[in-house]
């Protein structure tokens, strides 16, 4: 793949800050379509779907944010000179080719175009069918900017295909991809990584725990929970379950008072065995498979522990490995609690919303990894390069 000069990958990305602006309205209109023919009744999708005047200058802001960010191609990661006399530089290089699957957010057309882009790749975008309108109108304005700089339309490309389209594609790819970044459900992670012939990156669900310590400062647990539920409860960095540890002081006073907090925000409350004994009104959770689910709405599941290591076998084994979250005011229980758990980020006293690329310093993302290979968290400018080892010899043989 050729690799492009930094001033040209910006001067594309410079007209199309330009072009977006300039067909702002045609894109909300585009949206409006889009919004007009979804069925409102999965309130998180819509939220996601949604893009008024304040998407748009996000989508711009995103792309300035990259566009000023170093290129991350080509850069030096390491530089030795063996006794042999062999000059070996590993190099940071693109990974090529990269297909990202997602759904409902029209503002993924832009943020995954930018960093791959940015980052020298060719990106296929393949879009839910609920934001076609949207994905349509946003390519063109990709589309608008390559041609203005002398590029070929091919670097950004919207799959005008459905979804079972998508599927053949996946088994029989009718280009080369080098990596594939599914962002949505199990069953299409699952089909994803049965089919691939190439690298998959998983950005898998949310299904975030929170455990509140014997230890805790109570109204600092309350502001946590109440910001990581309800601030936003389409994002993956959501709050789905509380654990409670039952030595707290007053623990039941606590829970009804936490409870209370919940259902002024209109949030619907799953209880365990225990804590059922003291919410008798609230609804039971009513089968392990609970425990394993995103939420994506106004709902939570309250359960309680007895220690941070039942804390810690709970989260491992049912959370979906993105954010876990422990409130405690002793240093060297957090730091336990921090190591031992397998998630991507892990917090102490936060919100598990900081969990996003422009928050956590990273800029715009496009997707948050919960795999170990090759990046954890959000995947980012930095991380759409893979590396490649460049070796200098003067006819050197092995012997």
């Amino acid at each position: 793949m050729k690799l492009l000069d930094t001033v040209l990958k910006n001067s594309v990305l410079e007209s199309m800050m330009k072009i977006i602006e300039a067909k702002r309205k045609d894109i909300i209109e585009a949206n409006k379509k889009d919004l007009e023919a979804f069925n409102r009744d999965d309130q998180a999708l819509y939220d996601r779907l949604v893009v008024d005047d304040s998407k748009v200058d996000g989508m711009i802001q995103a792309i300035k944010e990259v566009k000023d960010q170093d290129d991350p191609v080509g850069n030096i990661i390491s530089k030795t000179r063996l006794d042999s006399g062999l000059e070996i530089i590993n190099k940071t290089d693109p990974f090529g080719t990269i297909l990202i699957i997602y759904e409902s957010r029209p503002d993924v057309t832009i943020e995954a175009a930018v960093l791959a882009f940015k980052a020298n790749n060719k990106i296929l975008l393949k879009g839910g069918k609920e934001a076609v309108n949207s994905n349509i109108m946003l390519e063109s304005c990709w589309h608008e900017a390559l041609e203005e700089n002398g590029l070929s339309k091919d670097w950004i490309k919207l799959m005008h295909i459905n979804r079972e389209e998508t599927q053949e594609f996946l088994r029989n790819p009718s280009e080369k991809l080098d990596l594939i970044v599914p962002r949505g459900g199990e069953r299409l992670i699952d089909f994803v990584k049965t089919h691939a012939t190439c690298a998959v990156l998983i950005s898998g669900r949310g299904n975030n725990f929170l455990y509140v310590s014997e230890n805790a400062d109570w109204q600092k647990a309350k502001k946590v929970i109440i910001n990581a539920k309800t601030d936003k409860i389409s994002g993956c960095n959501a709050l789905d379950k509380v654990l409670i540890n039952s030595n707290i002081p007053d623990f039941e006073t606590k829970v009804v008072d936490l409870a209370n907090q919940l259902k002024d925000h209109n949030v619907e409350i799953l209880t365990d065995a225990e804590i059922s004994a003291i919410l008798s009104n609230e609804q039971k959770i009513e089968s392990e498979e609970t425990w394993f689910e995103e939420f994506l709405a106004l709902k939570i599941v309250l359960s309680s522990v007895e220690n941070i290591e039942e804390a810690i076998e709970k989260i491992n084994k049912y959370s979906g490995k993105h954010s876990s979250v422990i409130m405690t005011e002793q240093g060297t229980e957090a730091e336990l609690f921090m190591e031992q758990i397998d998630s991507a980020a892990v917090y102490h006293n936060a919100s598990s919303r900081f969990t996003d690329g422009g928050q956590m310093g990273v800029g715009a993302e496009l997707a948050i990894s919960t795999d170990k290979l090759h990046h954890r968290g959000p995947l980012g400018l930095k991380q759409l390069v893979t590396n490649k080892y460049y070796v200098f010899g003067d006819g050197h043989i092995r012997v």
